[in-house]
C-alpha cells in the first residue's frame, strides 16, 4: 500500500511540477472571484442574493473547471508517449493496472481541488459582493437556496467526472492527448444538440446513449427524466458508460505492447 501511494505521490508530482497547472488553477480563482464582483457593480437593480450569485459563478465557470481536467486527464498517459518517459516507468517494479490506477487517481484528485478552489473563491467573492437571498424556495420544490445550489453543483461534478473519464479512456487508446481534449470538447459543448436530434420521446433506443443521461440537474426539479426515465435509470446508464470507459483503457493500457 505504500509503495501504491509513493507512486500516486509520483504522479501528482508530474501535475503539479508543470507552470501550466498552476496557471489553470491561478484563472479558475480568479475567474470564480470576479464573476460576482462583475455581477454587483453592473447589476441596475438589487443586489443578486449570496446563493443565487454563488449558482450564477459556478453556471459559467464550471465550464474553464471541466476544461482544465480534461487536460490534465487526456495527457495522463499520452504525455508519457510525447515525453518519450514511458519505457523509464514501465521498468519500475510496478504493475501496469497499478501505474494507470495511480494516474487516474492523481487525475481525480486534480478535479476535486479544482473543484476547491472554485468553490472556495466563488463563494467568498459571492458573500462580499451579494445582498439577501431572494430566492423563491417554492420553484426549487422542497430545496433551500443553498441545497439547490450545492446539489446543482454535485449534479456539474458527475458531468465532470464523466467527460474526463472519456478524455482518460483516449488518452489511454490513442496516446494522442490533442485527440482526447478535442473529443471531450466536442461532446461537453455538442450533447444538447445530440439530445435534440435523438430525442428519447421519439426514438427508444436513445435512453441508452450517454448524451441523454450526463445532465442530472433536470432530476432536481422534476421525478422523471428524459423520456420519461428515473434517476435510477440514468444513473445506471452513466455507471455503465463509466465502467466501459475505464475497462478500455485498462485493456489496452495492460495489452498493447506500449513500450514500443
Amino acid at each position: 500500500m505504500g509503495e501504491f501511494a509513493a507512486l500516486i505521490h509520483n504522479e501528482n508530482i508530474k501535475i503539479y511540477s508543470r507552470v501550466r497547472t498552476w496557471v489553470m488553477l491561478v484563472i479558475l480563482g480568479l475567474m470564480s472571484a470576479l464573476f460576482p464582483a462583475l455581477i454587483y457593480f453592473t447589476s441596475s437593480s438589487d443586489p443578486v442574493g449570496v446563493w443565487d450569485n454563488f449558482q450564477l459563478t459556478v453556471t459559467i465557470s464550471f465550464f474553464l473547471n471541466t476544461i482544465f481536467t480534461v487536460v490534465i486527464a487526456s495527457d495522463a498517459v499520452a504525455g508519457e508517449f510525447s515525453w518519450g518517459t514511458i519505457k523509464l516507468l514501465l521498468i519500475r517494479p510496478w504493475s501496469r493496472s497499478k501505474i494507470l490506477l495511480s494516474k487516474y487517481i492523481s487525475m481525480i484528485l486534480f478535479s476535486l481541488l479544482s473543484t476547491a478552489v472554485l468553490v472556495a473563491f466563488g463563494y467568498a467573492s459571492s458573500l462580499i459582493f451579494s445582498g439577501q437571498d431572494t430566492s423563491d424556495v417554492t420553484n426549487l420544490m422542497s430545496w433551500t437556496p443553498a441545497e439547490y445550489s450545492l446539489m446543482d453543483l454535485f449534479c456539474r461534478y458527475i458531468e465532470l467526472f464523466l467527460t474526463a473519464a472519456l478524455a482518460f479512456m483516449v488518452s489511454s487508446v490513442f496516446r494522442a492527448s490533442g485527440l482526447a481534449i478535442g473529443l471531450s470538447l466536442f461532446i461537453m459543448f455538442t450533447k444538447n444538440i445530440f439530445v435534440q436530434i435523438f430525442n428519447p420521446e421519439r426514438f427508444e433506443w436513445a435512453k441508452y446513449l450517454i448524451f441523454t443521461h450526463m445532465d442530472l440537474r433536470g432530476y432536481l426539479l422534476s421525478d422523471t427524466g428524459p423520456g420519461g426515465v428515473s434517476l435510477g435509470f440514468s444513473v445506471a446508464v452513466l455507471a455503465a458508460y463509466y465502467v466501459l470507459f475505464l475497462a478500455v483503457s485498462w485493456l489496452v493500457f495492460s495489452k498493447r505492447d506500449v513500450a514500443a
